[in-house]
């Protein structure tokens, strides 16, 4: 990309500039215990919540992977954004009052408490295996793969100067430092995102709004929101499931369960602050199709010859966004990748640490816990960095992150719904339905190859939810002795809440009825 001295000044400056606000927070807070540490001593106000929400989840997986979705298919690859804002309402309401309440620092920690070490520690390996190698790796891979395109860097050095970069803040920080760079880093990245749509719109029709209509009208297909069984991608989207099958269980594990999102929200003053944090994410999520979306369908139009769907992104940044504000979008491109990195080696280290090494030496150092912490968190990029460049050739790398984080997600959410909220659940039968969750998936997809993976998730919800519930019933007669006792008070939410939720319902339902 024909990079001009003033976009390298903005894109290298904000670069330092954020690192440096990374390491001062470091420095002016050092974290003394694992609270601080681990869960930014739980002092997170609202805002703070709800923008490192989103710069946790808005990776490259989501710049560069739904643009090469959105390429592809079309609008219709925006549900995972749409319906995981009416996610966010029901985390909220239902799972943060018990997980607070609680005190729960990792989900480990709470399925050790609901049911047994068993269950708490097999979790525990797997979600630092899938931290590590699925998701730290992809995402240093898609950053790498925007940094050759746009600049011609080399994928290795690319992958390396993203762990770098992360590591200014994620590794000697811990979360309050993670947090408030991603506070700076949503600003960016909603701005810089921005403006890349609004840019390549008015190239296509003069303005924004002319331009997102001529989208619409040279390629009616790619707003197809529910796709029927012709699509050639309904195998990724299968059509009504989107709304009322397996994207369900794909998003309650995302966003109720999985350590690196839940956490910002254990990390708040109280449950007041977690719930209005997760309901400004909810609205921001209402956003992104336009930022992450919109430029792959705007590309398709547009003729871009692409050797790979995920480029979709960086050739409208290099066509279509002018000096300055090339440098501007791409920093909000790392800015999403740094961000993401973080929180994911935030989150990896903490489950270690708290949940393996914690237990296993038996260690009670708080001064021990954190140097552990910052030690695996280093461990963790460097790992990142050895295995990423493995993963070039995949095409859209966002539906096939989806696709294999699906083999387990189905068994988590079953254990954590029915843990948190039906008494006879029992640890036998939490085991065994997270023992069996891969093993169903892998049966179901190697059985039945043309079976949609969406809709994969969704039987092996309901095939695991048979094995939980019988074993319990065999089990438990009368209820599990560490079964959790709900008072309803604990879900009641502030009249502001109330109206945010029916605003948000409300725009979904127009925007699904308008392109069904």
């Amino acid at each position: 990309m024909d990079f001009a001295k003033l976009d390298f000044i903005v894109f290298i400056g904000y670069l330092v500039i954020l690192a440096s606000i990374g390491i001062w927070i470091s420095v002016k807070n050092r974290n003394r215990n694992e609270q601080e540490y681990f869960l930014a001593g739980k002092s997170l106000p609202w805002w703070a919540i709800g923008g490192s929400l989103i710069a946790s989840n808005i990776s490259a997986e989501q710049f560069i992977g739904m643009s090469g979705s959105g390429y592809v298919v079309g609008m219709a690859i925006a549900s995972y954004e749409l319906m995981a804002a009416l996610t966010l309402i029901i985390v909220a309401k239902f799972f943060l009052p018990i997980f607070l309440k609680n005190n729960i620092y990792t989900m480990p920690q709470f399925l050790e408490r609901r049911f047994d070490k068993r269950v708490k520690s097999t979790m525990a390996v797997f979600w630092v295996l899938l931290f590590v190698f699925v998701n730290i790796t992809s995402v240093l891979y898609l950053g790498s793969l925007a940094l050759k395109t746009i600049l011609d860097i080399d994928m290795l050095y690319g992958v390396i100067g993203l762990a770098l970069f992360a590591a200014t803040f994620s590794i000697f920080g811990g979360l309050k430092a993670v947090v408030w760079t991603d506070v700076i880093q949503v600003v960016v990245l909603v701005f810089g995102g921005l403006v890349s749509s609004i840019l390549v719109l008015e190239a296509l029709g003069g303005d924004f709004l002319n331009g997102f209509m001529t989208l619409i009208e040279k390629a009616p297909e790619k707003f197809d929101m529910i796709l029927d069984k012709g699509h050639p991608e309904y195998k990724n989207l299968p059509g009504i499931s989107v709304l009322v099958g397996g994207l369900w269980v794909a998003n309650l594990y995302y966003w109720g369960t999985n350590q690196y999102i839940i956490q910002r929200s254990l990390g708040a003053k109280n449950i007041k602050e977690a719930q209005k944090g997760t309901i400004f994410a909810a609205f921001l999520k209402i956003l992104l199709p336009i930022i992450v979306v919109v430029p792959g369908i705007a590309a398709y139009v547009l003729g871009a010859d692409l050797d790979l769907p995920d480029e979709a992104y960086p050739w409208v940044l290099k066509n279509y966004v002018g000096t300055g504000l090339k440098g501007l979008a791409f920093a909000a491109l790392i800015s999403a990748i740094g961000s993401s990195l973080s929180s994911m080696v935030n989150s990896a280290t903490t489950i270690f640490t708290l949940d393996i090494y914690k237990p296993l030496f038996k260690e009670e150092s708080s001064k021990k816990l954190v140097f552990i912490g910052k030690a695996f968190a280093g461990l963790s990029l460097l790992l990142g960095v050895i295995v990423a460049p493995m993963l070039g050739g995949l095409d859209q790398a966002f539906q096939y992150i989806q696709e294999y984080t699906g083999f387990i997600s189905p068994g988590v959410v079953v254990v954590f719904l029915f843990g948190m909220f039906w008494k006879k659940a029992s640890a036998n039968g939490a085991f065994w339905t997270i023992m069996f969750s891969i093993p169903l998936s892998i049966v179901i997809k190697y059985a039945f190859p043309d079976f949609p993976f969406m809709d994969r998730m969704g039987v092996s919800f309901l095939v695991l939810t048979a094995v939980l519930v019988i074993i319990s019933l065999v089990e438990n007669k009368e209820g599990d002795k560490k079964a959790i006792s709900i008072n309803p008070e604990l879900f009641k939410t502030s009249r502001a809440f109330n109206i945010s939720t029916f605003i948000i319902i409300g725009i979904l339902a127009f925007l699904y009825a308008i392109w069904w």
